[in-house]
């Protein structure tokens, strides 16, 4: 049953690991990946020497490290909020209300936040107005690309990521609760004793694979939410890479950046594993 998943992945993911060479040549139309003349760690040393090294660096990893600060303790918060729920309606009323925005498409997403937080027309915009704020865009300031950027992200994906949590606190046990009312514990000393060490584990692998991508911010929202004024600090390695892989044609150069980024990837990937076997024995491998 496992075999036809297996073939995918090994198709998709493990077959096209053979182009990595591009970032060690120079790319040739005419001889294809394996012909041009190899260059060694070239384009590595270029991309570390150039003026927009730590630019993209700083970027990229205040951006990814503001995401899984917010981002991944909201999940987890909204997670022990609707198990407490013990209506039934209003839990599943909920449950579905808080999935419904990871739904929503990027680029959609994006015209949403275009139009509330236009300082001319948006709601947000005309309610900073009222309170004496002026006429700021939240989309074209260097000081809010970020917060915007992470806490619609939280909004979007929040629900959907609680998920995880809700089939993990499902498994535990009943007489747990039981007995801690009977010990006379209250809702918070049940959530910190009895559902937090429920979800545990889970909380240790997800947190681990977050780690995996802390230089991995996604494109198209980047890209979408990007412009003139808030370039300096919404410019990443996956916006750089597009720009200079497919707009300007250096496949060569876009490819050993992409390379150098899944390499710190991958090391910050085995460091915290390392760290969580060593201090909870949990761990991927």
């Amino acid at each position: 049953m496992i075999v036809p998943a297996i073939l995918i992945i090994f198709i998709f993911n493990y077959v096209p690991m053979y182009g990595i060479q591009l970032a060690f040549r120079d790319y040739d139309f005419s001889k294809g990946l394996t012909g041009g003349e190899w260059r060694g760690l070239y384009y590595f040393e270029q991309f570390i020497n150039s003026y927009m090294f730590t630019d993209l660096m700083r970027n990229t990893f205040f951006i990814s490290l503001a995401s899984i600060v917010l981002g991944f303790p909201a999940p987890i918060i909204l997670a022990l909020i609707i198990n407490q729920l013990r209506n039934k309606h209003v839990k599943q009323t909920m449950q579905t209300t808080v999935y419904m925005p990871h739904f929503i498409s990027t680029i959609v997403l994006v015209g949403m936040l275009n139009v509330l937080l236009s300082p001319e027309t948006g709601i947000v915009g005309h309610f900073m107005k009222s309170a004496g704020m002026g006429d700021i865009n939240l989309l074209a300031s260097t000081n809010t690309f970020i917060p915007v950027y992470v806490l619609s992200d939280i909004w979007q994906h929040c629900g959907w990521n609680s998920i995880i949590y809700l089939a993990a606190l499902s498994n535990v046990d009943p007489q747990l609760y039981d007995s801690a009312k009977m010990d006379g514990a209250s809702r918070w000393q049940m959530i910190r004793y009895v559902d937090l060490p429920a979800i545990v584990p889970t909380m240790i692998i997800l947190f681990i694979f977050s780690m995996g991508g802390i230089l991995s911010t996604g494109f198209e929202k980047v890209f979408l939410m990007q412009n003139s004024l808030n370039i300096p600090v919404s410019e990443v390695i996956a916006t750089y890479v597009y720009k200079i892989g497919i707009v300007s044609n250096q496949f060569s150069y876009s490819a050993a950046i992409g390379l150098f980024n899944t390499v710190i990837n991958f090391i910050f990937l085995v460091a915290v594993n390392a760290i969580a076997k060593r201090y909870s024995n949990m761990s991927l491998w």
